[in-house]
């Protein structure tokens, strides 16, 4: 009998495409260096499983929505941040109070713009907090906001202590290097007000 041997066609590799979901080499950074270490599409997953759990928490959004606005797989969400995350009696995923994951924010310092890695949600929403009282003072003249920041600072996770600039003077002055207002670009701006706790 004359058996044939079917071919099949040669799979083209193609391109992959990012469906916000994490591979199984993803590891949740715990300091600045495995942060900065990893490549762009992994910090900006990263991101977004941030973003997702501070929606979650200061909005009070479900796990889905949060996920479907920020273009991320909410199981991914739950895999990798689920250290942020509880089961209410119902079994929907709530964000806990507090966390302790890595987030990468921005603070002004005195020669312009640094990104820090600080450690848990508390931090993070006192640098959102902070860049609230910035922006009210540079868009309306009120620094009323900006004295509770006075001799304040944030530990970054390395354990080094970050002042914040409370100064109106000093603000103005990165502003107007700035071309009146701080260069910070969207995905930055929403990294450092998403830890805002309303």
């Amino acid at each position: 009998m004359n058996m044939r041997k079917r071919k099949h066609p040669a799979k083209s590799p193609g391109k992959r495409r990012s469906n916000g979901r994490a591979g199984n080499g993803f590891k949740a950074p715990r300091t600045a260096e495995q942060y900065f270490a990893k490549p762009a599409h992994f910090k900006e997953l990263w991101n977004r499983i941030t973003h997702v759990i501070a929606r979650m928490r200061s909005e009070k959004v479900s796990l889905q929505q949060a996920s479907k606005e920020l273009g991320v797989d909410p199981r991914t969400v739950v895999k990798r941040g689920g250290t942020a995350l509880q089961k209410s009696a119902t079994g929907r995923y709530q964000a806990k109070k507090s966390d302790r994951l890595l987030r990468v924010l921005v603070v002004p310092v005195h020669d312009g713009l640094r990104e820090i890695a600080v450690r848990g949600s508390r931090n993070a929403a006192q640098v959102g907090g902070y860049w609230s009282a910035v922006q009210k003072y540079l868009q309306t003249g009120n620094a009323s906001g900006l004295k509770k920041f006075r001799d304040k600072k944030v530990q970054n996770a390395n354990g080094e202590e970050i002042p914040f600039i409370a100064d109106p003077v000093v603000l103005n002055r990165l502003a107007a290097r700035g071309k009146g207002r701080f260069s910070l670009n969207g995905d930055q701006r929403v990294r450092a007000k998403s830890e805002l706790i309303r």
